[in-house]
C-alpha cells in the first residue's frame, strides 16, 4: 500500500536539515552571536558619556532669568519646554529627560531667584554631569551681577530605576543580530538552493512551495531566537541589563524578536530573487542593512539626528523594532503598549512578503 505524501513531514525534514547546516556556517555564528556580544561586551565595560541633557522646564518657571539664559546657551543642554506636567514625571522615571528645572522669582530680596533642579536615578550619569553645569552656573552668575545671591539653587532627587549603557546598546545588538540573520543568511541560503537546482529538484517532487519556506522559516527562527535569547540571558546576568518583569519580559522580548526576524526574512527573499550571482548579493543586502544598522537607533539614540535624518530613520523597520524592545525591557511595557511599533513592523513584513512572491524564482 503507498503511503500518502506528508506535507508537514517533508517541512519538518527541511527545517531539521536547514537548521543543521545554519549550525555549520561560520558567518550564520558570527553574524547572529559573535558580532552583537563583542558590542555588548565593548559597550557594557565602557562608561556613559552624555552628548546631550534633556532639562525639561517645568510649565510655571520663570523664563526670563539669568539661570535659564545661560542653559540656553550651553551646548551640552538641551531645554525641553513641555506643559504636560504627567509627561514630565513620567519622562523623568523612565529616564527620557536628565532633569527638571523650576525657576521662581523671590518675593524676598535676596536671592533674587530660586532654582529648583530634580534629577532623576534613571540617568545617573547625566546627574552628575548636570549638577557640575547647574552649580557652575549658579557661581557664574552670582560672580558676574556682583551681589551676594543673584540665585540659590534647591536640588531634588527623583528614585527611579537607572538606565545604564548597556540597557540602551543591548537592544540595539539583538537588532542587528535579527536583521543580520534574516537578511544576510536567507539571501545566500535561497540563492544557493536556487543556482544549485536543488529548489527546482523540489519542484519535481510533491512538496510544496510553501513547504520549502516553511521549513528554512522555521530553522532560521529557531536559529535566532536561540541567539536572541542569549544575548538577552548573558546581558542581564553580566552587565545588568533591565528586565524589569522578568521571565515575562523575557517572553515579550523573544515575541518581538520573532516578528523581527520574520520581516527582515522577507527582505532575503527579495534578495536571492533579484540577485543575478552570489557575488551581487552582499552589495544589494548592504544597501538594505547598513543605514538601518546607522540609522534605526542601533547605536545612537534617533534622537541625535538632525531633524531632516530623523524622517528617514522613522521609515526603517528596524527602528521600531529597537524601540518596542527598550519600552519592554526598561520600560515593562506590554506587547499591547508597543502596537504602534509592532503594526509598523507587521506593514513592512506584508509590502516585503508581497516582493518576495513577485520575486520568487525556481531556478
Amino acid at each position: 500500500m503507498i503511503k500518502k505524501y506528508n506535507n508537514t513531514t517533508a517541512t519538518l525534514a527541511l527545517a531539521k536539515a536547514s537548521f543543521r547546516s545554519i549550525l555549520r556556517s561560520p558567518s550564520a555564528v558570527v553574524f547572529t552571536l559573535a558580532f552583537p556580544l563583542i558590542f555588548i561586551l565593548v559597550f557594557g565595560f565602557l562608561s556613559t558619556n552624555g552628548v546631550k541633557i534633556d532639562l525639561a522646564i517645568a510649565p510655571t518657571s520663570n523664563l526670563d532669568n539669568p539661570v535659564i539664559k545661560a542653559l540656553e546657551q550651553n551646548s551640552v543642554v538641551r531645554l525641553i519646554k513641555d506643559t504636560d506636567t504627567t509627561n514630565i514625571n513620567s519622562a523623568l522615571t523612565k529616564g527620557n529627560y536628565d532633569g527638571l528645572i523650576d525657576v521662581q522669582l523671590n518675593k524676598d530680596s535676596i536671592p533674587n531667584y530660586i532654582t529648583n533642579i530634580t534629577y532623576t536615578t534613571a540617568s545617573p550619569d547625566k546627574t552628575n554631569i548636570l549638577k557640575s553645569l547647574i552649580l557652575n552656573i549658579q557661581l557664574q552668575v552670582n560672580m558676574a551681577n556682583q551681589v551676594p545671591t543673584v540665585t540659590e539653587v534647591r536640588e531634588t532627587m527623583l528614585k527611579s530605576r537607572p538606565y545604564t549603557t548597556i540597557d540602551f546598546i543591548l537592544p540595539g545588538q539583538l537588532g542587528f543580530s535579527l536583521l543580520s540573520t534574516g537578511v544576510f543568511g536567507t539571501a545566500f541560503v535561497f540563492f544557493s538552493l536556487r543556482q544549485n537546482l536543488v529548489i527546482k529538484r523540489f519542484f519535481a517532487t510533491p512538496v510544496r512551495k510553501s513547504s520549502i519556506v516553511l521549513g528554512e522559516g522555521i530553522a532560521r527562527i529557531g536559529f535566532a531566537l536561540l541567539g536572541a535569547l542569549t544575548i538577552i540571558l548573558l546581558g542581564n546576568l553580566f552587565f545588568g541589563f533591565t528586565l524589569v518583569n522578568g521571565y515575562i519580559t523575557v517572553i515579550n522580548m523573544l515575541v518581538l524578536s520573532f516578528l523581527g526576524v520574520l520581516v527582515f526574512m522577507g527582505f532575503g527573499f527579495v534578495i536571492s530573487g533579484i540577485a543575478k550571482s552570489e557575488s551581487t548579493i552582499p552589495p544589494i543586502s548592504n544597501i538594505i542593512t547598513l543605514p538601518q544598522f546607522l540609522l534605526s537607533g542601533t547605536f545612537f539614540s534617533v534622537s541625535v539626528f538632525p531633524t531632516w535624518l530623523q524622517y528617514i530613520s522613522k521609515a526603517m523597520p528596524l527602528t521600531y523594532l529597537n524601540d518596542a524592545m527598550r519600552k519592554v525591557a526598561f520600560e515593562g511595557l506590554s506587547l499591547w503598549d508597543v502596537r504602534i511599533q509592532i503594526l509598523v513592523l507587521l506593514v513592512w513584513g506584508v509590502v516585503v512578503y508581497g516582493a518576495a512572491v513577485k520575486f520568487f524564482k525556481w531556478e
